[in-house]
């Protein structure tokens, strides 16, 4: 089944492109069917490019799936065209009134920040807050994982001597959760930032299960006891040549970044890029969508209780 969305976001072509099945709002109308309604909260800079990635992965799987996209009121994006969010995206003043199957908030590039520096950290709190009665599961990426855990159970961030930066062996310490099912033992996943979260401080939280791990990289993926709050301190999400384009930039820019690991064949850059997670990624958030959204969430919203 496909990725329900607006008719004319750009994502729709690239998609139809590569063959992932999408159905714009007009086919979706006709249909007597009720989707899981998804709530995107999208805090990176390159916004259509993150909408492209999420929604490719949201839509290979067989449930449909309705997407709407939210930016902060309390910060305008300089990297988006107005009229693109304008056209988009909504406020949380906008949705806060309804109720969602699923919330997912992305990474931002602000993790060398203390989180309460965050321009809109404030109103990611009232979201955070909001949740846990208008969302049924939330799909927490990188930084927003990491706000996440230190807003909902005191879990610190930790800045890291050099930079979390390529494609990361990660091995499963749970092989029978559901959001793990197909799960080889050991699996790669891409990494970009500079703080990290100490598994052990997840581990010692008796709210929480840590799922996957990597002895370079740290905790991957951990989830609630209940399923609703999911986890990942990685980008399962990214395209063949994202980490790419970021080390190419930062190459332009004379900084001083190291070639990512595990990405460029033998580790180097002039050499093609090695897609190594592309399947765990599907299953990651097929899985997610199906036993933690779709198996569990009421049909009737408004049943929605707190987590």
């Amino acid at each position: 089944m496909p990725v329900r969305i607006q008719d004319k976001l750009p994502a729709v072509r690239t998609l139809a492109r590569e063959n992932v099945f999408v159905m714009t709002e007009k086919r979706a109308s006709a249909q007597d069917i009720r989707p899981l309604r998804i709530l995107v909260l999208n805090l990176m800079p390159t916004k259509i490019t993150t909408e492209t990635q999420l929604l490719r992965v949201l839509g290979n799987t067989s449930l449909q799936v309705e997407v709407v996209f939210m930016q902060t009121g309390s910060y305008q994006s300089k990297n988006t065209d107005p009229q693109h969010l304008a056209a988009f995206y909504q406020t949380f003043a906008e949705v806060r009134e309804e109720r969602w199957d699923g919330l997912i908030i992305t990474g931002a590039p602000v993790e060398q920040m203390p989180f309460g520096k965050v321009q809109y950290w404030d109103e990611l709190v009232e979201v955070l807050e909001w949740a846990k009665t208008n969302v049924f599961s939330t799909f927490n990426i990188c930084w927003a994982a990491q706000a996440a855990l230190y807003y909902y159970y005191g879990i610190e961030k930790y800045p890291v001597g050099n930079k979390v930066f390529g494609i990361f062996r990660h091995t499963l310490t749970d092989t029978k959760n559901k959001l793990t099912r197909g799960f080889d033992d050991v699996f790669y996943a891409p990494h970009s930032r500079h703080t990290m979260i100490r598994t052990e401080d997840v581990a010692a939280c008796r709210s929480l299960e840590v799922l996957a791990s990597s002895e370079e990289a740290g905790m991957y993926l951990a989830a609630s006891n209940d399923g609703r709050q999911v986890f990942v301190t990685g980008h399962s999400e990214y395209d063949t040549e994202t980490l790419k384009l970021e080390y190419d930039r930062d190459i332009a820019k004379g900084l001083d970044i190291e070639v990512p690991v595990n990405y460029f064949e033998d580790d180097d850059p002039t050499k093609p890029i090695l897609v190594r997670w592309r399947a765990h990624a599907n299953l990651l958030y097929s899985n997610w969508l199906n036993y933690c959204v779709y198996q569990e969430t009421p049909y009737d919203l408004s049943e929605l209780s707190g987590s």
